[in-house]
């Protein structure tokens, strides 16, 4: 059992605030979300044009989704635009399956753009990397003169796309986002991908070592801005890899509220 693995009953709010502000900020070696990588042996659309259609889904070429496309490749690295195409493509082809309707350039555009919370440029010191990430694009999409409505779709679709019970009450394009997105990180859902399906997304759009480099921003995230781990699913990979990490669990914030009961 290691020091990361401790009771940290004693550990209140205030304390883990004054002891994340000090956490180092050791950035990842090799960051999922940090500036383009150099090229691998194969990248696939991360140095190239667009396919107009993967597995039969096709590719919003509209003056929207073009934007969207080159400014995500500017910010991203191979890697993390490769997993946002493959987000849309997985999401699109298990809602095309069940016959679903939805806007797809505007499913495209919140997928493509639901990570920027991961590079460094659109961070802030505490909030959730999908909040980071639900700003810029709304940044983003604001100077491109988007109606604020369909700005609104795209914003709750990144800040809800890790919370899967929630984003799956909401409008298709919202939970197009959430459903890729697990898809592409967990495998969750890949039933119903057909293995030649599969086959041709990961072609189009490979995956460049994806575990390695999400893993490595995971614990970047971990070490940078604790504060915005609070009660995120990120937490407990701190907790496992990085010895002292501040952030309390939900046990240590319930015991430690103020009340005597």
């Amino acid at each position: 059992m290691t020091e990361a693995h401790t009771d940290r009953r004693d550990v209140t709010r205030r304390t883990m605030l004054q002891r994340g502000a000090g956490v180092a900020a050791v950035g990842a070696a090799a960051a999922f979300g940090g500036p383009p990588a150099a090229a691998h042996a194969r990248t696939g659309p991360a140095n190239g044009a667009l396919p107009s259609a993967v597995a039969g889904v096709r590719i919003p070429d509209s003056e929207l989704a073009r934007h969207t496309v080159a400014f995500a490749r500017s910010v991203s690295s191979p890697s993390l635009f490769n997993h946002v195409l493959r987000s849309y493509v997985f999401g699109a082809l298990v809602f095309d399956r069940q016959g679903a309707r939805y806007d797809r350039e505007l499913g495209f555009v919140a997928a493509v753009l639901h990570d920027l919370g991961l590079v460094e440029a659109f961070q802030t010191p505490a909030e959730r990397f999908e909040v980071d990430g639900a700003d810029a694009a709304r940044r983003f999409l604001h100077r491109l003169r988007v109606p604020a409505g369909r700005v609104d779709v795209v914003w709750d679709a990144i800040a809800l796309h890790t919370s899967a019970g929630i984003a799956a009450r909401k409008r298709p394009e919202i939970a197009l986002v959430s459903v890729g997105s697990a898809l592409d990180f967990t495998g969750n859902g890949l039933d119903k991908i057909p293995s030649d399906a599969l086959a041709e997304v990961l072609d189009a759009f490979p995956r460049l070592e994806f575990k390695k480099v999400a893993l490595e921003t995971i614990l970047s995230l971990c070490r940078t801005k604790p504060m915005g781990e609070v009660m995120h699913p990120f937490a407990e990979v701190g907790r496992r890899h990085l010895p002292g990490f501040p952030v309390p669990s939900a046990e240590d914030l319930l015991m430690n509220a103020p009340f005597a009961e």
